[in-house]
Parts: structure tokens; C-alpha cells; sequence
């Protein structure tokens, strides 16, 4: 099961981390979020030590969704050295997020 980003968290565990971060941007209601998140589970399997991946609940965590513009949901960001290096929007296939992620490492 991925990690789980809050507002708390957030700095240590995507903006001050020495590995790429994919960070899945969700909620309890969103159909697209659940139909993406076995592959977001999947990921956090097979790219541990590599990628951190994780999930942050949009209702629980307004501030971070805001600060990041994230307006619709499922929202994919990856960080890199603090930074956003790529963003999707949207039920996104797993080969489509590791190539994504595949040009970050």
C-alpha cells in the first residue's frame, strides 16, 4: 500500500526527498482515483527505494491541493529535488506513468 502524504508530512517526505517522489492527489468519491489506485499500489511496489509514491487526500488536505493547483482529481505530480518535474491529470495508464517516472531517474 502507497504512502500517505498530509499537510505534515508533505515537506519531509516529498519536498526533502533524495529519490524522485510520485504523489497521487485524491479522494474517498472520485471514481477515476479508485480505478487508478491498484496501479499507484503496484508502483509503490515494484519502484521501492527508487521512487517514493504515495497518496494525498484532497478533502483532508485542502492547503497542500491548493498550494499546488491541483483542481481536478486524480492529479499525478512527480518531485524531484523539491521541484515538480511532471504533472498528469486524470485515470492515467500505468505504462503511461512509467515512462513519466522512467525519465526522471
Amino acid at each position: 500500500m502507497a504512502n500517505v502524504f498530509t499537510e505534515e508530512n508533505f515537506e519531509a517526505e516529498v519536498l526533502q526527498s533524495d529519490i524522485p517522489v510520485l504523489v497521487d492527489f485524491w479522494a474517498t468519491w472520485c471514481g477515476p482515483c479508485r480505478m487508478i489506485s491498484p496501479i499507484i499500489d503496484q508502483l509503490y511496489t515494484e519502484l521501492a527505494g527508487k521512487v517514493k509514491v504515495g497518496k494525498i487526500d484532497v478533502d483532508a488536505n485542502q492547503g497542500i491541493a491548493s498550494a499546488y493547483g491541483v483542481r481536478t482529481i486524480p492529479t499525478l505530480l512527480i518531485f524531484k529535488n523539491g521541484e515538480i518535474v511532471d504533472t498528469m491529470v486524470g485515470a492515467t495508464s500505468k505504462d503511461a506513468i512509467m515512462q513519466k517516472l522512467n525519465a526522471c531517474l
